[in-house]
């Protein structure tokens, strides 16, 4: 429950720090935010380090949690690297899947569709997560599972923001159903440019992303 909360928190945090609410630079006050939260420190700093993990807080011994975007040249490089990760995967995963996993990633498709029908996409998100560890895991390799966790939870808030853009989800729907498509028949090749370019940040998608980081720190 305490660790449900502090996920809550680190997400609404997120929140304020895209609309421009906290700024660039600016100390995050644990004392106002535990009593606007109606929580005591504890889940409050688990929130500062779940932040700091995707960059968006700088955590300072003795001085607090800062809010911190990172620049354009750090974003897409972290993009550039997650979109091989997740094409290594694919590529792995389209030789290994089982077909139990592949039943869970269209149970997790269903449910990505309910939430671009009902325009959800914080609901979307979290099955859109479900649906890239299943991937992870198939890929067989424990390693790099790993780091495809690590760099997926620390991307995870400009992910969820991309979803906010005007038909995001459905473009994202769409490119599951290939990726699926390729795991089911084994295509390896196929899987990795699928998954490599369902994550990579390109043209109108990156300029998107930049502008509300830029929006944010205004």
């Amino acid at each position: 429950m305490e660790q449900r909360r502090a996920d809550n928190i680190a997400e609404e945090l997120e929140e304020l720090i895209f609309d421009g609410t906290f700024s660039d630079g600016e100390r995050l006050d644990e004392v106002r935010l535990a009593q606007q939260f109606g929580v005591s420190r504890t889940p409050l700093r688990e929130a500062f380090q779940r932040l700091a993990l995707s960059g968006l807080v700088e955590l300072i011994p003795r001085r607090g949690a800062f809010v911190r975007q990172p620049g354009p040249v750090d974003l897409l490089e972290m993009f550039e690297v997650m979109a091989e990760l997740e094409a290594v995967c694919g590529r792995l995963a389209a030789m290994r899947i089982s077909e139990s996993a592949l039943q869970d990633l269209r149970g997790a498709n269903d449910k990505c569709k309910k939430a671009v029908d009902a325009g959800n996409p914080d609901s979307y998100y979290a099955e859109n997560e479900r649906f890239h560890r299943i991937i992870y895991h198939q890929s067989g390799n424990s390693f790099l599972e790993n780091e495809a966790v690590k760099l997926h939870k620390r991307l995870k808030p400009f992910r969820r923001q991309q979803l906010r853009f005007r038909g995001r989800m459905a473009q994202s729907m769409a490119e599951h159903e290939a990726i699926v498509q390729a795991l089911d028949s084994g295509d390896a090749e196929s899987a990795a440019n699928a998954l490599r370019s369902h994550v990579a940040v390109q043209g109108e998608k990156f300029h998107n992303l930049m502008a509300s980081l830029k929006s944010a720190s205004v």
